[in-house]
This record gives C-alpha cells, sequence and structure tokens, in this order.
C-alpha cells in the first residue's frame, strides 16, 4: 500500500466523528435488527435513489424482519467516507463501492471477505458473471465484495441536434468526435459534456485513452507509470476536447455532480459520455426516442501497441464491513440484493445490467443501450488494474486532469509538457 494511501487512512480517522452512522445494532422499537446501508448515487438525484431503493428495503423488512436504514453517498464523497469508515471502524453495515475500488478497500482489511464458505451463503460462486466477480478483489484473493449493477460507458447523442446539422450517423472515432462537435457547437449548445472535476470519471478516461494508445498505468510488479509517453497523449487527446477542439464548455471544468448530464438532457450539449446514463435521462425529462446510443469511439489510427478498448469494465459491487453487530443480517442482506427479483427491479430502474447469471438474458435488458453495454463489456472492456493503489491513481491521476482542464478552461496552453508535469507529479505523490 502506498504512502499516500495510508496517509489517507491515517488521516480519515481524525474525521470518523463525522459520520453519521455507525454499525448496525438491535432495534429496540422492532422485532429484528437494524443495518445502515450505504448506496452509491446511480439515478439522476439522491432523492431519485431513495425512491428507487425504499421499496425493495420495505420488501426485506418485510420478509426478514430486518429494517434497513439507508443513505445515499455523493460519489464526490462516496472513496473518502469509505476510507474513514474502514479506518475508525465506525460507519455502516452494508455499502455500495465502485468495482475499480475493491482491491484497494481489500487492503485495509475493513471488509469482510467472500471465501467459498461465504459465497455459498449467499447463492454460491456460480451466480456472478464470471468477469463482473473478478472486479471485486485482488487477483488470487476471496472477493472482497460481490458485483450488484454492471456497467459500461456508451457515446449517446441527441439525435435532432444531429439530424438538424446533417449528420447521419453517430461519430465511431475520436478524429470523428472532434468534427462532429464542432459542427455542432454554437448558439448556446456545444458539441460534448463531460465531468473535468470529477476525478473518477476522469481517471475512467484516461484509462480508456490510454489503452487506446498502447499504454498502462502501472508495470507488472504494480509501480506507477503515469508519465509514459502513451500516458500523456491519452490524457492530452482527451483533454484537447475542450482545449483545442473546443467542443467542451470551458465550464465543464467545474462539472462533478452529474451537471454534464442535465446539460444533454436539457439540450446545452449535443453529446456525452456515460455510463447506463438512460434512468438519469428521464428523470430529467428527457425521451428515449431523443437520443440515441452508441460505442465509445477510438482512435482512426492507433499506434503500434493500441488496443481495442474503449471502456472501463465499471460496476457497483456491494460489501460488508467486518464491524458490523449484524453479520448475518448484513450477509442476508446481501443475499436479497442479489436475488432474482431484486436485480431485475433495480437494474432495469437504473439502465445497468445484471451481473448475476441466472437474470442476464432477462428481456427487460434488451433494449438498445443495454445492448450497446452488454456488447462493450463483452468484447472491447478492459478492467482497471485491481492493485492495492488503484484508488489512489484514480484520485491522483484525476486530479491532475481536473488541474488541466482548469488551465483549458482560462485559456493557458495545455501541451504535452504541462501533461507529462502533472503526471510526473502524481506518480511522485504515489510513492
Amino acid at each position: 500500500m502506498s504512502r499516500r494511501l495510508l496517509a489517507t487512512l491515517a488521516a480519515a480517522v481524525l474525521v470518523a466523528a463525522s459520520l453519521t452512522a455507525c454499525g448496525g445494532s438491535d432495534d429496540p422499537g422492532g422485532s429484528g435488527k437494524t443495518l445502515t446501508y450505504w448506496a452509491s448515487n446511480q439515478g439522476g438525484s439522491l432523492e431519485a435513489d431513495k425512491k428507487i431503493l425504499q421499496p425493495e428495503l420495505d420488501r426485506f423488512a418485510q420478509q426478514t424482519g430486518i429494517k434497513v436504514t439507508v443513505e445515499v453517498v455523493p460519489w464526490s464523497d462516496l472513496l473518502n467516507r469509505l476510507l474513514t469508515a474502514a479506518t475508525s471502524g465506525q460507519g455502516p453495515d452494508v455499502v455500495n463501492i465502485g468495482n475499480t475500488w475493491s482491491a484497494s478497500l481489500q487492503a485495509t482489511g475493513a471488509l469482510v471477505e467472500f471465501d467459498d464458505a461465504t459465497l455459498d451463503r449467499i447463492g454460491g460462486r456460480e451466480r456472478f458473471v464470471p468477469a463482473a466477480l473478478a472486479a471485486a478483489g485482488a487477483p488470487g484473493k476471496p472477493p472482497a465484495a460481490v458485483p450488484l449493477y454492471s456497467l459500461a460507458y456508451a457515446l449517446y447523442y441527441n439525435r435532432k441536434a444531429f439530424a438538424d446539422a446533417g449528420i447521419t450517423a453517430p461519430p465511431t472515432t475520436w478524429e470523428q468526435v472532434a468534427d462532429v462537435g464542432r459542427r455542432l457547437t454554437g448558439n448556446g449548445r456545444w458539441g460534448l459534456a463531460v465531468e473535468g472535476a470529477n476525478p473518477s470519471e476522469n481517471a475512467h478516461h484516461a484509462f480508456t485513452f490510454s489503452q487506446q494508445y498502447g499504454g498502462e498505468w502501472f508495470d507488472s510488479a504494480g509501480k506507477p507509470t503515469f508519465d509514459t509517453p502513451q500516458n500523456v497523449a491519452a490524457v492530452k487527446r482527451y483533454v484537447d476536447l475542450m482545449a483545442v477542439d473546443r467542443i467542451v464548455n470551458p465550464s465543464n471544468a467545474e462539472y462533478a455532480q452529474n451537471q454534464s448530464v442535465s446539460d444533454f438532457a436539457n439540450g446545452r450539449a449535443a453529446m456525452l459520455l456515460w455510463q447506463a446514463a438512460g434512468a438519469n435521462l428521464t428523470s430529467q425529462n428527457m425521451a428515449a426516442d431523443a437520443y440515441g446510443v452508441a460505442p465509445v469511439p477510438f482512435l482512426a489510427a492507433p499506434p503500434p501497441g493500441g488496443k481495442k478498448v474503449n471502456s472501463m469494465v465499471a460496476g457497483i459491487n456491494i460489501a460488508v464491513f467486518k464491524h458490523t453487530r449484524n453479520r448475518d443480517a448484513a450477509l442476508d442482506f446481501v443475499t436479497f440484493m442479489t436475488s432474482d427479483a431484486a436485480q431485475v427491479t433495480l437494474n432495469r430502474a437504473y439502465g445497468s445490467l445484471p451481473p448475476v447469471t441466472s437474470v442476464a438474458d432477462d428481456p427487460a435488458f434488451a433494449a438498445g443501450e443495454q445492448t450497446v453495454l452488454r456488447e462493450t463489456l463483452a468484447t472491447t472492456a478492459a478492467p482497471l488494474p485491481q492493485v492495492p493503489d488503484e484508488s489512489t491513481f484514480e484520485t491522483l491521476v484525476g486530479t491532475a486532469i481536473k488541474e488541466l482542464f482548469a488551465d483549458a478552461a482560462r485559456g493557458r496552453p495545455v501541451t504535452e509538457e504541462s501533461v507529462r508535469q502533472k503526471l510526473g507529479t502524481a506518480q511522485q505523490q504515489m510513492r
């Protein structure tokens, strides 16, 4: 584990008192137990998630007598709060985690590991899609979580804006994205919306672009390789969507709370890169036939070593903290959340794909958006490195890109050298 992550964990103890929930306890007013659950923000707002989740939590309470108190945590806060809970031993019983954080959180030793016996307790290893379960912990170790929602990135495009501009098909290369984006920019609308101030979002795109340029963020020994020529080119290509192509509104340099989705839903942007945006767009009154969904583009002429990867293997896992005083009840809740009925209900509501084999082919997930996501996951997605420092990579590289977007928004040049310096500084902070 890097000194940076150790320092983050140590600092987390100092803010442990700010936690609003502690491990589950006996429910003095009811017949069963009470669990606390931190859910990640999957829908258009925190309130929308609560409305989606509460009927399932009520159904679980009716079946088991176990009450679940849920808090939906914004992505901007979730990792820090998880690290705080891991360090302090105070926090929820059950949590949602981004699947890319699995190995990092596993390295803290704070999560219940799903060895064969524990997996059997919730339905068995064979219940989960192998690729999804592989993103639930470090290679060679029992998973530290199990998959809940499977996701991938896609390109969303406004059908009317494309038709009005005489564009007959979505772009398939980044060069086409720049060209089409320029044609779509003007009169209060921009070609593409991004979340420039969201470190995790930035890191995900940095990983994908790096794969297309033939780069890696860690070597075979798990050491960071942030400032390689391939990674520099990859990050510059992404930031250049604002800095050079000028198809991204400079205000996007401050976006970190799904504002890019709102811009797309409200016609202020003609394209969007997102994971399963459909439910979010519906909640913002954008009709399903108003947009199309296509695979994320590739480089037109990839360099030697470039890979045909256009998404990270995205998804949400569900985990149990070891500090829970109701381990059996927590595992009962995990079993319920990964049951066929809950998987169909929740993944349909969020537009994601169920990572359990028994409902993976359910007709509820045959719509165009899910078809694109499923094809991407099956053919052109790659997992982020499952190393203990992965979450630190997301924070450091994602923040470096946030700073580069801020430079672009201010009109400062984003050069190969400035990108190399930012990534080099991030790499030094890993040591």
